[in-house]
């Protein structure tokens, strides 16, 4: 397994302090505050300590403080309700003594019911695409240092975009892309811990799609970014060390906001979750 594989795995492990009450690790992925997604995965971690066979169906999260990633995160459960079939969570992330996110989690027992979904874009396969990283490495003109972090060598998932812009000379587009993505080695089959590593990486992607009719990138000067809200919906069980098609659209900007909303599929055409965000999206 890569390392920074690995150190997100064991990013996703917390500490428990007392019963509900869990410790988590910080990283500097490149970003000026804690990343998203860490605090959206870890959070989900927390809540799934306290369940035991059930899983997550979904999750909605508001994002309240900037997170310091030079110290670690307390995440406190709240176990609201344990029904005949369902499991509601309530998580609260705490640092520096001040609420960073506020989470409520759902989860329900195996159940089959009636099924159907949208079918998947008719994109190409990600062999056919090149990797972010490459894209970025092959940039003309040298990208800021957090951002090569952020996408770069050392990010634990590989992507490849169906869409790709260039993030030294971006060009207004349509608010819409599809990303394939896996991480960048093989998990083991627990399935919780798939759910949490995708909440980690749902966080990535959304926001820069509302940015591309403005021809911005998190690259672009003066650009302001940051996650407000998040939710997420847990059809089937999923992998992420197999290729899912992260496909996102962003019906509206306003009022120094950023909206987008995606599917995911499995790349046999499968719906296993859906998103949503809103996200600060200033520029001056």
């Amino acid at each position: 397994m890569q390392a920074p594989l690995a150190e997100l795995l064991q990013l996703l492990e917390l500490e428990p302090l007392e019963v509900n009450l869990f410790r988590g690790a910080s990283r500097d992925i490149g970003a000026p505050q804690v990343f998203g997604g860490q605090v959206l995965g870890q959070a989900l971690r927390a809540a799934y300590a306290t369940v035991e066979g059930r899983s997550v169906h979904s999750l909605h999260a508001y994002f309240l403080r900037r997170g310091d990633f030079n110290a670690p995160i307390v995440y406190q459960v709240d176990r609201s309700r344990d029904g005949g079939s369902f499991s509601s969570r309530r998580v609260v992330a705490i640092q520096h003594g001040a609420q960073i996110l506020h989470m409520a989690a759902s989860f329900q027992e195996p159940e089959t019911g009636l099924e159907h979904q949208l079918p998947m874009p008719e994109v190409p396969p990600p062999e056919s695409l090149p990797d972010l990283r490459e894209l970025i490495e092959a940039q003309a003109a040298p990208l800021p240092v957090a951002v090569r972090r952020f996408v770069g060598r050392n990010s634990p998932f590989e992507f490849r975009s169906v869409q790709p812009q260039d993030y030294s000379n971006p060009q207004p587009g349509p608010p819409r892309q599809d990303v394939w993505f896996r991480t960048v080695g093989r998990l083991d089959d627990d399935l919780n811990r798939h759910a949490c590593v995708l909440a980690y990486v749902s966080d990535y992607h959304l926001i820069g799609t509302a940015m591309r009719p403005h021809g911005l990138t998190l690259a672009s000067p003066g650009v302001v970014v940051a996650s407000i809200d998040h939710a997420m919906w847990f059809h089937r069980p999923v992998r992420v060390d197999e290729w899912l098609l992260y496909s996102i659209e962003s019906p509206v900007a306003a009022g120094a906001r950023g909206f987008a909303r995606a599917s995911l599929f499995t790349r046999e055409g499968v719906l296993v979750a859906s998103t949503a965000q809103e996200g600060l999206l200033r520029a001056s």
